[in-house]
């Protein structure tokens, strides 16, 4: 009998809603979900479980997919100045997007290790030599893609360093998988392998020039919001974390939170937000500084502005939140 772990069912509930609401076809959801369960007789079971009619559901004699190349380049380390081209981010609406090569930032490819191996991530901060806050970035079940790289320059913008993580480092990286495989390569790895990353990655930052030691906050996104509330209850050296409509944290271990954390969430996002109120009063019995916050008339991913569900207002809103989250508790 197949069970599914936390990330497994909120992933494949998260590519059922997108399925129903035409934002994704069937063959890819019917591949996703097949990547992440390992066969074709798995992701049926799986599909089942998550309420899909029989209509809705592979043939178990399917064919298991294969991946795909892709043709996408790794990032690569710039110095931007005012000569420089800029490149906008592809599909993006938001007017805070800020172009790569865009004045007065600095962008590159970090590398540090984490558990004996070599982990990437984009790096963007204001030029100079000035010390400053940091920030983690945990991308969407997409892997590390220009859009999320795009929030690290917001954030740089805004005087932060910013490391945007690529999480599939040890499979080859984000550009060089089939996008399809994405979310399961990151739930077959394990939320802890994530958690463990950003630790490494939280000592990276701290031990660079640029960044004024113990000032790092960390912010997720979907399923890097999920990653975010998880890393809050383990790295209790990070000053305050801001989780966008991620699944909540393990609530026994909610105690166990040290930073100043902030919960993003969207009014029609029933599967996310209808369990916040247990995480309210898990919150609620600790001293840990907290806010849970939801953004009316709006559904899961209303911040990502590559995407169908981008609502310009409250995605503004949301991020300035988060600034000014970040701003009291940095």
């Amino acid at each position: 009998m197949v069970q599914l772990e936390k990330f497994e069912k909120y992933l494949i509930e998260e590519f059922y809603d997108d399925y129903r609401s035409g934002e994704m076809s069937h063959k890819t959801f019917t591949r996703r979900v097949a990547f992440m369960m390992g066969s074709m007789t798995a992701a049926a079971a799986a599909m089942t479980l998550v309420g899909c009619t029989p209509q809705e559901v592979p043939r178990t004699t399917d064919p298991m997919p294969t991946p795909s190349p892709t043709s996408s380049a790794a990032t690569q380390g710039t110095a931007a100045s005012p000569g420089n081209a800029t490149t906008a981010v592809p599909n993006a609406k938001s007017p805070l997007s800020v172009p790569e090569g865009a004045a007065g930032l600095v962008t590159a490819t970090a590398t540090f290790t984490s558990g004996g191996t070599e982990i990437s991530g984009y790096l963007a901060r204001p030029e100079g030599t000035q010390k400053g806050p940091a920030v983690l970035i945990c991308h969407e079940n997409r892997g590390l893609t220009p859009h999320i790289q795009d929030v690290a320059r917001r954030f740089a913008k805004e005087g932060y360093a910013a490391l945007a993580l690529d999480l599939l480092s040890r499979e080859g990286g984000t550009s060089n998988m089939d996008p399809d495989s994405v979310p399961g390569a990151l739930t077959q790895a394990g939320a802890q392998r994530h958690v463990n990353d950003f630790k490494a990655a939280f000592e990276f930052l701290n031990g660079q020039d640029f960044v004024e030691e113990g000032r790092i906050a960390m912010v997720g996104f979907c399923f890097g919001g999920g990653i975010t509330w998880q890393a809050s209850t383990d790295i209790p050296a990070l000053k305050a974390t801001s989780a966008f409509y991620g699944p909540a944290p393990d609530l026994a271990k909610v105690p166990t939170i040290k930073p100043a954390v902030f919960g993003v969430y969207a009014e029609k996002d029933a599967r996310i937000t209808g369990v916040m109120p247990q995480l309210q009063q898990a919150l609620d019995g600790t001293p840990v500084k907290h806010e849970l916050k939801v953004y009316p008339g709006v559904d899961h991913a209303f911040h990502n502005d590559t995407g169908e569900r981008y609502v310009e207002a409250q995605a503004t809103a949301a991020w300035n939140d988060t600034l000014a989250w970040f701003k009291d508790n940095v």
